[in-house]
């Protein structure tokens, strides 16, 4: 099981009132990984994102897919490094541009995956 499947699992687990559809979609480069769908019935997508380092890697087609859909798209970081304060981190989708250059040293909307579940259910 890969790194992005489990930290799929976790988020699973703490958001239990989210219905959620994993996207594995080979013709539509870079579409997110997750579709979810809260109690106030608003769809949002969650790109996920497993690091050692501060510096996440996004190709092009992510980017562009986030750029052309900036509303209700998210970006689940999970840091797995030693010297890491913030294990997980949420951004918005409209701030790839700045995370695909500063990594994980931009500001974050959410810290921890409590935090981000909760934002998660009210977007």
């Amino acid at each position: 099981m890969g790194p992005e499947v489990k930290l799929y699992k976790k988020l699973k687990e703490f958001t239990p009132q989210i219905i959620w559809n994993r996207i594995e979609n080979l013709s539509l480069p870079g579409m997110p990984d997750l579709l979810g769908y809260n109690t106030s019935g608003t769809f949002f997508t969650v790109e996920l994102k497993v690091t050692k380092g501060r510096k996440l890697k996004f190709s092009p087609h992510q980017i562009a897919w986030h750029v052309q859909h900036p509303k209700n798209s998210f970006i689940l970081a999970e840091a797995r490094g030693p010297r890491v304060a913030n294990r997980f981190q949420m951004f918005r989708g409209s701030r790839i541009m700045e995370l695909d250059a500063c990594g994980l040293e931009l500001e974050a909307c959410c810290l921890g995956l409590d935090a981000c579940g909760l934002a998660l259910s009210s977007a």
